[in-house]
């Protein structure tokens, strides 16, 4: 059993503490992540201050109202400014928590410029202009972290950019948005449908007023071009990423995947591709709605939880798991970062750069491998079967199983045909799509949704 600190073993820490150097920290931004971090900062400061060596003066917080009253941050409101220029050029460390690319980019290259670490929380920046803030942080010699950027607390961009550096990794896939994935696991749990399920998520302060960040995958698309350039050594931005999100997804998806012991994630899905000697040739970077069976690691992260799922060669398939998002488990990642530049900073020097050596093209969306489930209304006669299956041998997509129900009687009687295939290009799966609907004995293309995870 661990014993509590006592009083005195306190007094003697905050003792063996005090004669410490001082590293300035600025901090931009006061929302929920900010908040937790001042706090954090001045609450744990003596322990930060043993881990890291040197005390951790919180200088200023930069922001729009410093007015504004903030029972909830223990800072003294002196520390409130609107002047985010001035602040960051006198600091050690800055920590960016503002979000969006503009005032921030221009805050984080003025700290580098005078010589201060960044920590940063900006998956919009890092995955639109990363390129920029690399190369200012190697020109002026200083760190550029952002742990906070993919998965909130979950530990994932150290152990890509660090850890799996030696190795080979082929394959990311992930759920990195807390909202969507709670979306989706109460429409498979409860049977609800989307826009009910997204109110819910609104009620219970996971979804914000305006959820069209989350919902059509643009927060997602951020963080998989940040996955897919640590794991492939290749600049990745977000204009990149296929993106595709969940507002189309029905409730009957959802049981059409329940039907295959399935269930329907959000998926960031960051893949290399290899030409025919096995050499690395491309990488694709898609985000969409999918399939995955429920034995897949994947399958079980419930409500609005992130994790994402690494396949290396060496290493083989490795899950990361944990909060994705809100305050405390940010502010976790931030300080984390906050403490490894804070250690190089007092040792003279700086850790890992932008690795972008591989350079290979972002090749399309049509490029990419996955498999289909496919359901059709069809006619219920001799032939269709024969019809449809030929529509998928002209694309040179072959079909692993195929369903059939029959829906009515006598001479007016449809069938159901739900159909899944094996792997093949995402190009070929459309075009097959697109054919069956042409068919005169389909009557209508009912829903198809990739499927992942095999």
């Amino acid at each position: 059993m661990v014993e509590p600190v006592t009083t005195e073993e306190k007094t003697a820490e905050m003792a063996a503490t005090a004669d410490l150097p001082t590293l300035k920290v600025a901090l931009l931004g006061c929302g929920v992540v900010g908040s937790a971090v001042a706090t954090m900062l001045v609450t744990n400061a003596d322990d930060l201050a043993a881990r890291v060596g040197a005390r951790l003066d919180l200088i200023g917080i930069a922001v729009r109202r410093p007015d504004r009253r903030r029972p909830d941050v223990p800072v003294d409101p002196a520390l409130f400014t609107s002047d985010a220029d001035t602040l960051v050029r006198s600091a050690d460390i800055v920590v960016e928590v503002i979000g969006g690319i503009d005032p921030a980019r221009g805050h984080i290259l003025t700290a580098m410029e005078h010589g201060a670490s960044v920590v940063t929380a900006n998956k919009a920046l890092l995955a639109e202009d990363g390129p920029t803030l690399y190369a200012a942080a190697a020109e002026h010699g200083v760190d550029l972290y952002y742990e906070a950027a993919v998965a909130g607390a979950i530990p994932i961009v150290r152990p890509m950019r660090e850890s799996l550096v030696g190795d080979d990794v082929v394959r990311v896939l992930g759920i990195v948005n807390g909202t969507t994935n709670f979306v989706l696991d109460k429409m498979d749990t409860t049977g609800a449908g989307f826009a009910e399920t997204v109110e819910q998520a609104q009620a219970l302060g996971y979804a914000e007023a305006d959820p069209t960040a989350d919902v059509e995958g643009f927060d997602a698309a951020a963080k998989a071009a940040i996955l897919a350039s640590l794991a492939f050594h290749t600049r990745v931005a977000s204009a990149d990423v296929h993106r595709e999100g969940i507002t189309e997804v029905t409730a009957a998806d959802v049981r059409a995947a329940r039907d295959m012991d399935a269930v329907v994630k959000l998926l960031a899905i960051c893949e290399l591709q290899r030409d025919a000697s096995g050499t690395p040739s491309g990488v694709t970077v898609r985000v969409h709605p999918a399939m995955i069976d429920r034995s897949h690691p994947l399958a079980s992260v419930r409500d609005a939880y992130n994790a994402v799922f690494v396949e290396a060669a060496a290493a083989g398939e490795l899950m990361f798991y944990g909060k994705g998002a809100g305050g405390e488990p940010t502010s976790s990642a931030v300080l984390g970062d906050v403490v490894a530049v804070a250690r190089h900073r007092l040792a003279g020097g700086h850790g890992p750069t932008e690795s972008a050596y591989a350079d290979l093209p972002v090749v399309p969306m049509g490029h990419a491998e996955t498999r289909y489930h496919i359901s059709l209304a069809v006619a219920d006669r001799p032939g269709v079967l024969a019809q449809v299956a030929t529509a998928f041998a002209d694309h040179d997509v072959s079909i692993e199983t195929v369903r059939q129900r029959i829906l009515g009687e006598g001479d007016d009687s449809r069938a159901q045909l739900v159909i899944v295939t094996h792997r093949a290009p995402d190009s070929a799966l459309a075009a097959t799509v697109e054919a069956l609907a042409g068919l005169d004995t389909v009557d209508e293309v009912v829903s198809w949704m990739r499927v992942e995870g095999a």
